[in-house]
């Protein structure tokens, strides 16, 4: 569970990156990068949903059984 929660904060800092990455390159004439930066913002919001979805599926089916 750490780790999906680590991995979710991890695609949550990407995706800013993403962003401000996309906006610094839009303004620099860049449009390579642009376009190159909103595909892996599009790749870590995929991958994000994914993620929710799996964890909302494992809150629903409850703490797994102790050994």
């Amino acid at each position: 569970m750490k780790k999906k929660i680590f991995l979710n904060a991890f695609y949550n800092l990407a995706l800013i990156l993403c962003i401000l990455g996309a906006f610094w390159a839009f303004e620099n004439k860049s449009p390579l990068i642009s376009v190159f930066l909103v595909a892996m913002m599009a790749a870590f919001l995929y991958l994000k949903i994914k993620l929710i979805k799996d964890l909302k599926k494992e809150f629903k089916e409850g703490p797994p059984p102790q050994k």
